[in-house]
């Protein structure tokens, strides 16, 4: 990658390490089996999102776990099911609207720790594994659809879903769609491509249809773009596990920015929060933990329904 202005390069900071009572140590899961290569995973944390109060909410994907972590980095065990939950956004004030692999869509009391359906399945058919989402200032749900899909299987799909119920696919052939966001604006929708190691740019037309699909950027190393966040100035933030990188690239897909992760991090998601939501927080999935780092512009503010 050549640039004629080098983005600068800056560590993450280690903001808080999940408690050794939470790790499951020695234990098998499946889903480890199949996307770790059997590595004994005592966590793998992924869908990073504050409330309101300033916690922060994460994931643990092949335990079935939801976990919130206070601003002075105190953990606490909100939920458990027999699930593997990924990503999450507010759906209200006291719901979290999940995306689990194994059940789709699913819907969160933070409060009871109840889980209960929310959309299971497309025409009686289930999904490969959903994995991301994003809401809309309308109420949309932008949602991604990944499963096993990769460059041997490019038909990971991409979903959008109304809030009169209506389900429409935009995209069918992408190479493990994964996170997602949409530009400040709401023109653009962008997927993280990781088995094609780069994030796609999607226009959104005036009449609900999508068109002239393109690559808006592209990494390299063992794994590819997963998370996905907007700041206020338009800048789109990558989260790459490969590399423990957190791209931060201008409008023109130019890296002005690169947070680097420890060596053997897997960087996989972020969330902005802090009083201005001025704090980056990353989840390093293979250790555990959250990285952080100041930012000098605000994260958008995402939408619920």
């Amino acid at each position: 990658m050549f640039l004629l202005n080098p983005p600068t390069v800056r560590p993450l900071e280690l903001f808080s390490s999940m408690p050794e009572k939470y790790r499951r140590t020695g234990v098998r899961s499946l889903w480890a089996d199949v996307n770790q290569g059997g590595r004994l995973a005592d966590s793998f944390l992924e869908g990073p999102v504050f409330d309101t109060q300033g916690d922060l909410y994460v994931t643990d994907i092949p335990f079935g776990r939801v976990f919130r972590i206070t601003p002075q980095g105190e953990w606490d065990l909100v939920a458990q099911w027999d699930g593997e939950p990924n990503g999450m956004k507010f759906l209200n004030a006291g719901q979290l609207l999940v995306t689990d692999y194994r059940n789709g869509l699913v819907v969160l009391d933070i409060q009871s720790g109840q889980v209960r359906p929310f959309l299971e399945r497309r025409n009686s058919e289930r999904f490969k594994g959903v994995n991301d989402l994003v809401f809309d200032s309308k109420g949309n749900l932008y949602f991604t659809d990944q499963g096993q899909t990769g460059l041997h299987d490019p038909t990971g799909r991409v979903y959008r879903l109304a809030p009169d119920g209506r389900l429409d696919m935009l995209l069918s052939n992408v190479p493990s769609p994964n996170g997602i966001v949409l530009s400040n604006d709401e023109r653009f929708l962008f997927v993280a491509a990781t088995r094609g190691n780069c994030v796609w740019r999607m226009p959104l037309l005036a009449d609900g249809s999508v068109s002239k699909a393109g690559q808006f950027f592209t990494s390299y190393g063992p794994s590819g773009p997963d998370g996905l966040a907007m700041d206020e100035r338009g800048r789109l933030l990558i989260a790459n596990p490969g590399l423990a990188y957190v791209w931060i690239l201008g409008p023109r897909a130019e890296p002005e920015e690169v947070l680097m992760g420890p060596s053997g991090a897997s960087i996989t998601n972020l969330a902005f929060g802090g009083t201005e939501r001025k704090t980056l927080y990353c989840t390093d999935s293979t250790h555990g933990r959250i990285l952080k780092a100041d930012m000098s512009a605000a994260g958008t503010r995402l939408h619920s329904r």
